[in-house]
């Protein structure tokens, strides 16, 4: 489980297992909270999420946002 960067808190990782084929591009956010997973492209959404209110989701979206080339650099170098 490759964690990308950790914020207040949250993980933000991949599973290393996940899907075949591959799902695009996304990342797992998990804190004590709940969990979440987020889409990055074409723009970031929630793709499902357990334990996180809105304004969490929102939050998260904003921090994924802002590190989206550090999510995708590193999910190319892990699954090239």
């Amino acid at each position: 489980m490759p964690v990308v960067f950790r914020y207040k808190g949250y993980r933000f990782f991949f599973y290393s297992n996940e899907g075949n084929p591959r799902e695009p591009l996304h990342v797992h956010v998990r804190s004590a909270e709940g969990e979440a997973k987020f889409w990055i492209k074409p723009q970031v959404a929630v793709a499902e999420s357990v334990g996180y209110d809105a304004r969490a989701l929102k939050e998260l979206s904003a921090v994924i946002a802002g590190h989206a080339e550090l999510i995708e650099r590193t999910w190319n170098d892990y699954f090239a």
